[in-house]
Order: C-alpha cells, then structure tokens, then sequence
C-alpha cells in the first residue's frame, strides 16, 4: 500500500478540481475506470458519473471546499479519512468520513459517510 494521507489528499483534490477536463485528468490518473462512489445522497459508477456527481455538489456548494481533517490511515488496500466540507477560514457545516479500496494505486471504490449536516430549517 501507498501512503494513506498522499491517497486522501489526492481524493480532497480531486473533490475540489472545479475545471472539468482537470477533473478528468485526474480522475483517469488515479480511479480505476469501473470505480464506484457511494454515500447516503448517491452513487456513481465510472469516470464520467463521478466527475458529474462531484460538479454537482460544487454548483450546490460554490463558496465551499474540502479539507481533510486529522490524519488517514489504512491497511492492505484500503484507507479511512475524514474530511470537512465548507468555507475557507470558517468552521465547515459538512463533514464525513470515507473508507476507500485501491487497488493498483487507483481507487477502486469509495464510500462514503455523513457525520455532520446542517439541521434543515
């Protein structure tokens, strides 16, 4: 396995690539292409839905971003991180924890957990 923290960071940039065709860069580079996302909000399979999936939450979210918070560990293939998600110099609204499989330096599969949601109004 490769270092935790460099996979969950290359995931929280992922997450935060607002440009499109970067996204895909990255996206080919370091998910497999049959890569799967799963939270309690959705899921998607393969570069392109996850790609659309993650500009979604960005159009909804414009101000915010993703931060990891604390440190990822792992085992074998797989790593646990958690991250926060909100403005810049603000405590975030949002944050999760996710456990990911790798498999060949690439994600293979990721889900994902909701720890903390605003209370609706």
């Amino acid at each position: 396995m490769t270092d935790a923290q460099a996979i969950a960071q290359r995931y929280i940039d992922l997450w935060n690539e607002r440009d499109g065709a970067r996204r895909a860069d990255i996206l080919a580079a370091t998910w497999s292409s049959d890569a799967r996302y799963t939270d309690p909000l959705a899921t998607a399979s393969g570069h392109a839905d996850i790609s659309k999936l993650i500009g979604g939450v960005q159009q909804r979210f414009p101000k915010f971003s993703f931060a990891l918070i604390g440190k990822a560990d792992g085992f074998g293939d797989h790593v646990r991180f958690s991250w926060a998600l909100g403005p810049k110099g603000a405590d975030a609204p949002i944050k999760g924890t996710d456990f990911a499989f790798v498999e060949g330096g690439k994600f293979k599969s990721v889900t994902g957990f909701l720890d903390q949601v605003p209370q609706a109004a």
